[in-house]
């Protein structure tokens, strides 16, 4: 699976039509709604702002496409169809229209859209993503520092710690790196 790193937009006339596709990373479904809120905004003369968007939760891959008042499954499914087929996620993808005066038919907005996404995603610049773990841990005082020091190494983080009679932890680090983590501190767990 990948991510788009950051925000980018590609313009291009289809039979005079003004097609503008903006891919961008999202974290949650609130933050996808701020976007559109913000492009509807910012394009609000556009005749259409179709979208597609999917995001990695800990309950699942969610998912919505929207064709924005276009003929049904003309702009939103080809639109999600590019970002399933490029396995990106946490990614929105909408593309603005602006029409032009010549009617492309059913066929000819669905190449439009899919077209815009897809040019818009082989522009973009792209990263692996990564899955985040979070875990909790009880240590000594005197291990502490070796936890931070691998913690380091391995690019995770402490998000909660509680100081009592031992050190409570909640560290989140990449979901590959878990393993090495829970080597290096079996009595932790």
């Amino acid at each position: 699976m990948y991510c788009v790193k950051s925000r980018h937009s590609l313009e291009e006339i289809i039979k005079k039509s003004r097609f503008i596709g903006i891919i961008m990373p999202c974290a949650d479904e609130r933050e996808v709604q701020a976007h559109l809120r913000q492009l509807a905004i910012d394009y609000s003369d556009a005749s259409h702002i179709a979208h597609a968007y999917r995001i990695k939760t800990e309950q699942g891959l969610i998912y919505r496409f929207h064709d924005a008042g276009e003929p049904t499954g003309t702009a939103g499914k080809p639109i999600f169809l590019q970002l399933e087929g490029k396995q990106l996620i946490n990614t929105l993808i909408a593309v603005i229209r602006y029409y032009g005066g010549v009617k492309l038919g059913a066929g000819g907005l669905t190449r439009a859209y899919g077209n815009a996404a897809k040019n818009i995603i082989q522009t973009a610049e792209l990263e692996a993503y990564i899955g985040w773990v979070t875990l909790p841990l009880v240590l000594d005082y005197k291990e502490l520092q070796a936890l931070e020091y691998l913690l380091n190494k391995l690019g995770g983080r402490i998000t909660q710690q509680n100081f009592s009679e031992q050190v409570k932890l909640a560290v989140q680090l990449p979901a590959d790196q878990a393993e090495i983590l829970q080597q290096s501190f079996p009595s932790a767990y």
